[in-house]
Formats: C-alpha cells, structure tokens, sequence
C-alpha cells in the first residue's frame, strides 16, 4: 500500500464519516438543475454525495483509492436502499469508457498535483458532448486559511489546490456556466469545518 491510499484508508478507517453523510450544498444545489442521467464521482471516498445523487434518480458510477472509504460508502447506500458502481484504483486503469456520463461531479478531489490535469483530460473524455462537470474544491488561497484553521481541512500543498487559470486549462472545450473563486464557511463531518476559499465551476462540454 502506498502512503497516499493508506492516508485515507487511516481517514476513512473511524465509525463516523469523515464529511458527514449529507451531501455537499454546492453539489445538492447544482445536480438539482439537472436531468437524472449517468454520473460519475471522482475520488469518492465514503459515498455521502454519491448516495445522493442515487436517491435522486441518477444511475452512479464512483472511483476512490481507498478500499475502507468504498466499504463505508456501500453501507451507506445499502442503508440508503440504493446501488453504486464502485470502482478502486487509478482512473486510467477502471472500466469507464468514452462518452458514458451525463455529468462528472469533482467535490474535493485533490489529486496529487503531478496527475490532477492528466486526470482532468481523462475524465473529460468519459464525458458526453453537452455533459456538465460539477466541481468544488480548495483554491490556492486556500493555504492561508487551512494554515490558520487546519480544521477547514484541505491540501496544504499549494500545488494540489487550483485556480480559475488551471481549471480554464484543464476544460478548454467547455462554455463556463460558473467559473468563480469564493470564500465559504463549511460544515462537513470532522474534517471540513470552518471557512475557506475554494473554486466553483460548472461547465458543460462543448
């Protein structure tokens, strides 16, 4: 086991969830705006908005490095009375094929930095023309707060955080619904509590 897997297998490893259960507002408020389909969610960890989206009528694909984060996120949605496919490992190594999503949901995956646009090109061809991305995660101003609070939680790797500029590089062939950089408060689980700066961005694929 490398030291990144075992990292979240320790996280993912306690009773409680390390988010929470309930799904994150920015996605529960976007994936409201859109038509059930096929969906898949990036680093997945313990299921809480995967489940969600399950329980509103979406057919849900997931990927996750952590075995104990996928366990925990199969309770959840056999509790939730839902299914997931659940897949482990690296993406480039899973059975996802071209064009089989609706809409990629990204909430917190920081990748390590030396993959996470090698990542990004990946996922955007699972993605259908017309198919959206949702994505939430910490900005590079991010480091300031996570260094003052560290329980707002986040990469304190400044090269793992992203800006307006790296996700406009990333999705070049999209129309930007929302592309911004905000400060919010966060209440999620054990490990998301307090305020940060993140990027929101919604982009559907042209």
């Amino acid at each position: 086991m490398d030291n990144w897997t075992k990292v979240w297998d320790d996280r993912f490893g306690k009773v409680e969830f390390a988010y929470g259960t309930e799904p994150n507002n920015f996605l529960k408020t976007q994936i409201a705006l859109l038509e059930p389909g096929k969906i898949l969610f990036a680093a997945e960890g313990e299921g809480r908005n995967a489940v969600f989206a399950a329980k509103n009528g979406w057919e849900v694909s997931a990927f996750d490095i952590s075995q104990v984060g996928k366990k925990k996120a199969l309770s959840l949605a056999s509790k939730t009375q839902v299914t997931l496919d659940y897949q482990i490992g690296q993406l480039a190594e899973l059975d996802f094929i071209p064009n089989q999503f609706d809409a990629i949901a990204l909430i917190y995956a920081h990748f390590p930095a030396a993959i996470k646009s090698n990542y990004h090109q990946q996922l955007d061809k699972l993605l259908k023309s017309g198919g959206t991305i949702l994505f939430e995660a910490f900005s590079k101003k991010h480091l300031e707060y996570v260094t003052a609070n560290p329980n707002v939680g986040g990469p304190k790797d400044l090269q793992m955080l992203f800006s307006i500029e790296e996700i406009q590089q990333d999705f070049p062939n999209y129309e930007w619904m929302m592309l911004n950089e905000e400060v919010i408060d966060l209440q999620e689980g054990e490990y998301h509590n307090g305020t940060g700066s993140v990027i929101r961005f919604v982009g559907r694929k042209k």
